[in-house]
């Protein structure tokens, strides 16, 4: 019986997908469940798998075009089904064993790499993005030729090079935006066209912030098995800031200001296909270790590529953490409709005065770009010095003052 495979029901205001990659070819064996193509929207790459276990029979569609919801992708054959096959040893059936995530299994075939030759770090032994860049620049230095022998056995990097032409070596590579980057693009210059952009900027002593993370720390981690680190206070600190200046919480929809009694945080995360912005839902109702607990499960779905939409949907103010890629200061960009974002930086050891003497403590700048439009400057700034009293005395956080 033949078996049609269509693209699944799209997410709300997503009008198509890019067909990423075909697992299978034509007259290949498929399992139950087995990925047959990986799509891409605009947020989230979608896996699309075996309903049956078969023989692909017609493939309707290349990897690069554009298809829409409930297209037909493919035919499936499960007339007969295909022998089972015996099973491996772990050192053979390690990518069998451990799924490969849409942007691993992308780099693989880019690179042309055997995924049973890489050895995967991630939980039950599945290959990371991390893994497979470890296994190039291994296989890279191993390639690469020893140094020339000078006469006498004393070796030399230093060789004749003949004249080459003035452009030699002067390549370039055109390679087309994923959908992804594409989005963003759009969203940056429709933030930069649509709102009256402004930032304010402070610095926050997180002195007291690193003195509680050292006292309980231990016990915190031994509870909660998950690490404590510092966005819990930031998402916490806005929270309170945003409760107090509800207007850096709210959006504009044409001639109105829509205020939100909500307080979902966008989370900027880096991914192999660029910047998402999963959401913590009713931050303020989050416990600590539930906080750090999503934060974690957030960075480790984007690196392999498995954020679902609903994770991306949404928010109603947005924090972005510059500081961990060594960022001093920055003006972070709106993430529309949100009319505010928080930009976090690089934690620094730097002189201050604190009651009349210099003393050293961990700084961090911080900057909030927001829309002009809807929060005024004064608004803007006691908000930002609400998020710094907060840190700077995080008793208050506990005590909701």
């Amino acid at each position: 019986m033949s078996i049609e495979i269509r693209v699944p029901p799209l997410p709300e205001s997503v009008a198509d997908a890019t067909v990423l990659s075909w697992h299978k070819k034509p007259g290949d064996l498929v399992s139950r469940d087995e990925t047959l193509v990986d799509l891409e929207t605009d947020k989230v790459v979608l896996e699309v798998p075996a309903p049956q276990a078969g023989i692909l029979k017609e493939v309707h569609y290349r990897d690069g075009e554009t298809v829409q919801a409930d297209a037909l992708l493919a035919i499936l054959d499960n007339s007969s089904q295909p022998a089972t096959h015996p099973a491996a040893t772990p050192a053979t059936d390690r990518s069998r064993s451990a799924p490969l995530s849409p942007a691993v299994r992308v780099l693989i075939q880019e690179q042309g790499i055997d995924p049973r030759q890489i050895e995967g770090t991630g939980k039950h032994g599945r290959i990371l993005k991390a893994d497979v860049e470890r296994y190039l620049q291994d296989r890279t230095a191993a390639q690469a030729p020893p140094p020339a022998e000078a006469p006498g056995g004393a070796s030399t990097t230093s060789t004749a090079i003949p004249d080459a032409p003035p452009d030699a070596g002067r390549t370039e590579e055109r390679a087309p935006m994923t959908r992804l980057r594409k989005r963003v693009a759009e969203r940056l210059l429709e933030a930069q066209h649509n709102a009256a952009i402004l930032s304010t900027f402070n610095e926050v002593d997180l002195q007291a912030v690193a003195d509680l993370r050292q006292r309980y720390r231990e016990q915190f981690e031994q509870r909660h098995d998950i690490r404590l680190g510092y966005m819990f206070f930031f998402v916490k600190a806005a929270v309170e800031a945003l409760s107090a200046f509800p207007v850096v919480n709210a959006s504009v929809d044409g001639d109105e200001i829509v205020y939100h009694s909500y307080f979902d945080i966008g989370i900027a995360v880096s991914s192999p296909r660029g910047l998402v912005v999963p959401i913590l839902r009713d931050a303020d109702q989050l416990s600590f270790a539930e906080i750090e607990r999503q934060i974690r499960l957030f960075g480790n779905k984007a690196k392999e590529g498995s954020l679902s939409y609903q994770e991306l949907t949404g928010g109603t103010f947005s924090i972005s953490n510059g500081g961990v890629f060594g960022s001093l200061l920055s003006t972070p960009i709106l993430n529309p409709p949100q009319s505010a974002i928080l930009g976090m930086h690089a934690i620094q050891q730097r002189p201050v005065v604190k009651a009349g003497e210099i003393v050293i403590r961990p700084m961090m700048y911080l900057a909030l770009s927001y829309d002009h439009r809807i929060i005024d400057g004064r608004e803007a700034v006691q908000f930002l010095v609400s998020i710094k009293e907060h840190l700077e005395d995080p008793s208050r956080l506990l005590l909701a003052i």
